[in-house]
């Protein structure tokens, strides 16, 4: 996860379009990094390797009272 941190930071800062978005990663573990905005907490992404292929899982929780502010 460390190596391919900048890369993940990169894709999704062009993804969502925001340059404030940052990879934090977990100082206990490696498999794991922190999405934030700022210094908001948007969500956790995993690093998941399965027969040799390497993909990210990155989970975000909605709040229903989030959707009522837009």
């Amino acid at each position: 996860m460390k190596d391919d941190a900048p890369r993940l930071q990169n894709y999704l800062r062009k993804l969502f379009g925001n340059d404030n978005l940052k990879v934090v990663l977990h100082p206990k573990k490696t498999d794991m990094a922190e999405i934030m905005i700022g210094d908001e907490f948007i969500g956790p992404v995993y690093h998941e390797e399965e027969e040799g292929e390497v993909s990210y899982q990155f989970q975000m929780a909605i709040l229903d009272i989030d959707l009522e502010e837009s």
